[in-house]
């Protein structure tokens, strides 16, 4: 726990965070002006992790569009979430690019950091699912050649910051020493964001032009696949973590459920793979990536009820102190609620559609409670900024 603590300076009111937590953590003090100096407090503080929440807002908004087909009312509760996550994305890129340019260093500390640097990849995913929102949700608003532009633009960009993210993080934890302590499943962020590539890849590939249609599947084909066997090797050294050394601490619990990150958002981009692959590829290809999502979504059952288990345990405990890494809550399990609904729909199972929709529940209220709570310590100023 930290203990904000008021400092009288140069006339000025700062509120130093005394912690007594490790840097493996993640967690730095910091000092953050309460006068008009406080904006570059902000910049400078900023955390990589904050694109998490349009991550998560973003998928909330299209397992709405899903769901909707129980209760119309969840259409406009789609549109009113993109726009929240249009509007996120605006305010949050302009300190995250400042920080870049006038912080340089911090943000470069934090990018070598082997537990905040992984959160650098929420960028590029940001971007990715930016790009699927408008896709689903904006040709009734604001046109669909519009629409089309704009996510080609999205996706481009999320595309070349998650090949960057991918190679160079991963690059940056084996230069570094690492003990094994500060692996944990946020390190599945580089290789999400790879993953992510074809949900809404695969949807644009009939938006360009013919001579380059195969090479941009093939390429949709060869990011899902680095990020698959990426995810697929850490995620045994991750696992090797939690068999031999001490229990993660309570802020980076909530990074448990990033496994379900992986594994909904592969599974969904897999099928959107298999609606577009057949011209290009043959027919046999959508029944094969089909029956593979499938067995790729079933593990995410198992993920799902042991990462539920594990999180009450911690709240029994009371070891779950609110931090930014709450928002872990909504983007993996609104993937995995997402890809439950796209197998129900394929395989036509009113079951599984039952069981997408408790899942998307369970995320509309893990979505508000973190929603709610950030806005909150946003507006007092309780938010330790530069926490994973």
């Amino acid at each position: 726990m930290t203990k904000p603590v008021k400092i009288l300076c140069r006339g000025k009111i700062y509120i130093r965070e005394m912690a007594k937590q490790s840097p493996k953590e993640g967690v730095i003090t910091m000092n953050i002006p309460l006068t008009t100096n406080k904006f570059p407090g902000v910049i400078k503080n900023f955390s990589p992790t904050w694109f998490a929440s349009v991550m998560g807002t973003g998928i909330f908004a299209v397992t709405s569009k899903y769901y909707a087909c129980y209760w119309s009312l969840l259409n406009n509760v789609a549109v009113f979430l993109w726009i929240i996550n249009i509007v996120l994305f605006l305010v949050l890129i302009v300190p995250w690019t400042l920080r870049w340019i006038i912080f340089y260093d911090n943000a470069l500390r934090d990018l070598k950091h082997p537990v905040t640097g992984q959160f650098y990849a929420t960028l590029p995913i940001a971007c990715l699912v930016l790009a699927a929102d408008f896709l689903l949700l904006g040709s009734g608003y604001i046109g669909a050649a519009l629409v089309v532009k704009i996510a080609q633009g999205l996706w481009i960009t999320g595309g070349v910051l998650s090949l960057a993210t991918a190679f160079i993080i991963p690059i940056l934890n084996v230069l570094n020493t690492i003990t094994i302590e500060d692996i944990n499943p946020a390190w599945f962020m580089p290789p999400v964001s790879l993953i992510v590539v074809p949900i809404a890849g695969a949807k644009l590939i009939p938006y360009w032009p013919q001579s380059f249609q195969k090479s941009l599947l093939i390429l949709n084909y060869a990011s899902w696949g680095s990020g698959f066997f990426l995810f697929m090797l850490i995620a045994v050294i991750c696992i090797y973590r939690f068999f031999v050394v001490p229990p993660l601490p309570g802020s980076l619990i909530p990074t448990i459920w990033i496994y379900l990150g992986p594994i909904g958002a592969g599974t969904m981009s897999l099928l959107n793979l298999g609606s577009v692959s057949a011209p290009f590829l043959g027919s046999l290809v959508t029944p094969t990536l089909n029956l593979f999502g499938l067995l790729y979504w079933s593990f995410g059952f198992w993920w799902l009820i042991a990462a539920g288990v594990i999180t009450i345990m911690y709240i029994l405990k009371k070891n779950l102190p609110y931090a930014l890494s709450w928002w872990a809550f909504t983007f993996p399990l609104g993937a995995y609620t997402g890809a439950t609904y796209l197998i129900s729909v394929l395989f036509q199972s009113e079951a599984v559609r039952l069981f997408g929709f408790l899942c998307y529940w369970l995320l509309a209220f893990c979505w508000i409670m973190v929603f709610s709570n950030t806005f909150v310590r946003v507006c007092t100023g309780a938010l330790d900024l530069k926490e994973p």
